[in-house]
């Protein structure tokens, strides 16, 4: 499996598969590479180059507990551009990966980068400040981190019904996989990164973040409500679309795959 050594001695996992324009896919909170498959082996049949990082502390990745930040992990992005010289590629993020590509932006620039596929993004800023007083309440943020500190399997339990939207067309098993990604991760890295996740303000850098942009979000997700997330992004960003899926959810990545690769083949078809 191929790996690449950070300056801090830490190994990433990633993949490199297809042939063709890249897309660099930056994985969720909590889980890791592995989560776009099936996003994956559409986009490669359709003349793509797909490739993937697992982020430090997340699956085949090494767990430093260092460098868990989203400076850290932009830089680490952008080591993985760097160390296989890609350019005029499509960044590509699922929730926290919307993130860390927008943070990848402010540190490194966007000379590599030709578009970006924000898919459900959990930015600009969810938690709820003065000036952001529609977000989610920190109290809440804060019984989520104090209940996965104590029981992931249980927050699990609690989170799972709506993760894949009103009528979902996934496998039990599927649902099962996800679940069995979050308790892999440690629980430090799921506390820790529950707070870069919500509580990060990315307004203003989403606002300079000047690429074509394609964000997709489902109408029911309930890890990112489109008015609060989606919605804003879309208009934060100079040069950004907004495609609402109805009734999909946080999970449209493994449950509105069709939707989500007719939509980017529209928006960026392969040369």
């Amino acid at each position: 499996m191929p790996y690449l050594t950070t300056a801090d001695d830490t190994r990433l996992f990633y993949f490199d598969v297809g042939s063709g324009p890249a897309i660099v896919f930056s994985h969720a909170w909590a889980l890791n590479s592995d989560q776009f498959h099936y996003l994956i082996n559409d986009l490669v049949d359709a003349g793509y180059r797909c490739i993937g990082l697992d982020r430090r502390g997340h699956g085949r990745s090494d767990r430093p507990g260092t460098g868990m930040t989203l400076d850290g992990f932009a830089d680490d992005l952008a080591l993985l551009l760097e160390r296989l010289d890609v350019d005029n590629v499509t960044l590509a993020g699922h929730s926290l990966g919307c993130s860390e590509i927008v943070r990848y932006a402010t540190r490194h620039g966007l000379a590599r980068i030709a578009r970006s596929l924000l898919l459900a993004p959990i930015m600009p800023l969810l938690v709820a400040t003065d000036d952001n007083p529609d977000g989610v309440p920190r109290a809440y943020v804060e019984s989520s981190a104090a209940l996965l500190r104590r029981d992931a399997a249980e927050w699990c339990a609690q989170n799972a019904p709506p993760y894949f939207g009103v009528n979902p067309s996934v496998s039990v098993g599927l649902g099962d996989w996800t679940i069995r990604q979050i308790l892999d991760t440690p629980v430090k890295t799921l506390v820790d990164t529950v707070w870069i996740t919500t509580t990060t303000d990315l307004r203003a850098e989403v606002a300079r973040f000047d690429v074509p942009t394609l964000v997709i979000h489902g109408t029911a997700d309930a890890s990112a409500p489109v008015e609060l997330t989606g919605r804003k992004v879309a208009a934060l960003l100079p040069r950004g679309t907004l495609v609402e899926i109805d009734g999909a959810g946080h999970g449209l990545y493994l449950n509105d795959v069709e939707t989500i690769v007719k939509e980017f083949l529209a928006f960026a078809p392969p040369i």
